[in-house]
């Protein structure tokens, strides 16, 4: 239906164009990001409505079925996801996005004219492929349908060259001679490129090489908008590609590695690989009464919040100890790490769903001078992210990231379900130190305990 002339459709792609930067610029903070969400969904509202009246679809009833099945699977399954699963289903939803740009871009080469068109067609199908196949491995990681820890045989790193060289020659033949059947070859090259990137990636590396794909999804949605002339999708693809090249390099810096060490480092076994084996050192364990005492008689308390909170779903219960501590005159404040849990901001909005205030959750520069002065540090199903091996142990897998200085405080409080180490799969000299008193347990079932103790001090 070409009801909208190029003038109207031009406009309305750049009021879409406009929605995406301003949701973007309200996703950078938890205060902003739900109205971040609503731009963003006006702007792809405006986007489809804008190509069903500027463009002549021949197949008007397939595409409208495909909607309306995509929505029927999608609605629901985003509204049952746990926070906990909420990096497997961004990694998944990456990885039909990069595939669908690879697709496209495959069904296009027949109608391009132009070398560079047909560049951007190879550049599109390889990426394309890579991010869909990739994306799949990470979302089986963390799901845990396959092993987390790197995998690697022998021979690999020439497999690899052999595939990039494969990809080279048949993205040169079909630049030249737009061959469909070499672009079908070739997305197969990237699917298998895909597998061997990921594949040697283990451990709490994962997470980035999610943020990494997302930013390799942009770049094939971009490089579709050149194949299919068509700006707003070179406009969104930019911002995709953008924003995730800065949230990857962001990530990495938080934990004081480089992107190229998480990506080829696992090749020769650098990269961090999760572990199963229990430590069988003492620990100083303690009662929840023990605990509510320690927070009922505290000053000030820091409450550091990681995995284990998400997973066992003790964010409203931990609000609520919050205010109690609070009603009884104790300041509390939250320090977040940047990567915990199991993507940026996972925490912020964990804790923004028990409506939590935003003015007691501070980051890590603003809130590491202030544990000397806590009497009391509660750590909550965190551990690689308070590991003093990150500073002191060289050989460490998580050597030189930037951690919470809880072992700064008069008395450190970890809830644990049990001695298993974290996601790097080190041990934690911290749990071991005079200082330190460990909860064993459910992160919920413990903290519904110590609220209790709190509120009969």
């Amino acid at each position: 239906m070409n009801i909208l002339s190029s003038e109207w459709t031009t406009g309305l792609y750049l009021v879409a164009a406009v929605c995406f930067i301003l949701a973007l610029k309200g996703l950078g903070s938890p205060k902003t990001a739900r109205r971040g969400n609503a731009i963003g969904a006006v702007g792809a509202l405006i986007a489809l409505v804008t190509v069903f009246l500027s463009t002549q679809l021949d197949n008007i009833l397939l595409i409208v079925g495909t909607m309306v099945v995509g929505a029927a699977i999608a609605a629901p399954l985003s509204r049952r996801v746990q926070m906990t699963a909420m990096p497997q289903l961004v990694a998944l939803f990456n990885g039909v996005g990069g595939g669908a740009a690879a697709i496209v871009a495959l069904l296009e080469l027949p109608h391009v004219e132009s070398a560079g068109a047909s560049l951007a067609v190879v550049f599109t199908v390889l990426v394309g492929g890579v991010s869909f196949s990739g994306s799949c491995i990470t979302f089986a990681k963390l799901q845990g349908l396959i092993p987390t820890k790197p995998l690697i045989f022998p021979g690999q790193r020439w497999v690899m060259a052999l595939v990039l060289v494969a990809a080279v020659a048949l993205g040169a033949v079909i630049v030249t001679n737009s061959w469909i059947l070499g672009a079908t070859i070739l997305l197969a090259v990237g699917l298998i490129a895909g597998v061997l990137l990921v594949n040697p990636v283990g451990g709490a590396d994962v997470p980035i090489v999610i943020s990494l794909l997302n930013a390799f999804t942009g770049l094939a949605v971009a490089a579709s908008g050149l194949v299919l002339g068509n700006v707003l999708l070179l406009v969104a693809g930019t911002l995709v590609g953008a924003s995730g090249t800065i949230l990857t390099r962001a990530m990495a810096s938080a934990m004081g590695r480089s992107v190229s060490g998480i990506i080829f480092g696992a090749f020769k076994g650098g990269s961090t690989a999760g572990s199963t084996e229990i430590s069988e050192r003492p620990v100083r364990s303690s009662s929840a009464e023990d605990v509510a005492i320690l927070l009922g008689y505290a000053q000030r308390v820091i409450i550091v919040p990681g995995y284990g909170l998400a997973v066992a779903q003790a964010q409203h219960t931990m609000a609520e100890l919050v205010v109690t501590l609070e009603k009884m005159g104790i300041e509390v404040i939250f320090g977040i790490h940047p990567v915990a849990g199991r993507m940026p901001g996972h925490m912020n909005v964990l804790l923004a769903e028990a409506n939590v205030p935003y003015e007691v959750l501070q980051e890590m520069d603003e809130v590491n001078p202030q544990f000397k002065t806590a009497d009391v540090a509660l750590v909550v199903g965190a551990n690689d992210v308070v590991n003093p091996a990150a500073k002191s142990s060289p050989g460490s897998p998580i050597y030189g990231m930037p951690i919470l200085e809880v072992g700064l405080a008069r008395q450190v409080v970890f809830l644990k379900r049990s001695m298993r180490p974290g996601f790097a799969g080190i041990e934690n000299d911290l749990l071991y130190e005079d200082q330190t008193t460990l909860l064993f347990g459910d992160a919920k079932d413990s903290l519904t305990k110590v609220l209790t103790a709190v509120k009969n001090l």
